[in-house]
């Protein structure tokens, strides 16, 4: 009988019992590949880092609101143009891929410098490649996080956007995926 010296089923190997997120044993099972990000979502809800809240996109109607095309300084008064330009829809403007979009809402201050702050609402698109200095979704180790993405030592690094929190490098005895790239954010004042 041949010796097995890597992957396979072998004495000793694999995860130890109960050292793992759970605590107890996994299974694998077959799922069909457009539900995957549903069960993914499912058991990382209340897992995550920095992430609040997960939403899946809704877009039945779309609503069409007044946009006045005129740039308003914050700082002195100005006189608005008082007609109307075009009329925009929201919907259209932050979202690209509607199959491919899910909102989240933010827990946390480790990316207020890059103008995200708790409760916004981010928009996250899974059909755009993350590239270096994008901001991501990130799973590690079954736990949602949102920082920049950069590279250090040619492996991955994320960033945080508050010099508070300590950035994160992604090592091989990690579980890392980037679930898609933050493309805009949502926030109320009121």
């Amino acid at each position: 009988m041949r010796k097995i010296k890597h992957g396979g089923y072998r004495l000793g190997a694999g995860r130890k019992v109960g050292t793992g997120k759970y605590g107890e044993s996994t299974k694998v099972i077959r799922v069909p590949v457009s539900k995957v990000t549903d069960i993914k979502h499912y058991i990382l809800r209340q897992q995550s880092q920095n992430i609040d809240t997960m939403f899946n996109v809704k877009i039945s109607d779309t609503q069409q609101l007044p946009f006045f095309a005129h740039k308003v300084p914050a700082g002195f008064p100005s006189p608005a143009d008082d007609h109307v330009e075009k009329r925009l829809d929201l919907n259209e403007y932050l979202i690209n891929q509607k199959e491919a979009t899910f909102f989240i809402a933010i827990r946390g201050d480790s990316m207020i410098d890059a103008s995200i702050h708790d409760g916004d609402i981010v928009i996250v698109d899974r059909s755009k490649q993350a590239r270096i200095g994008d901001i991501v979704l990130a799973s590690i180790d079954g736990e949602f996080t949102v920082k920049t993405l950069a590279k250090y030592l040619s492996k991955p690094r994320l960033v945080p956007a508050n010099k508070n929190y300590q950035y994160i490098d992604i090592t091989e005895n990690m579980e890392f995926e980037i679930w898609g790239v933050i493309t805009g954010a949502v926030r109320k004042f009121k």
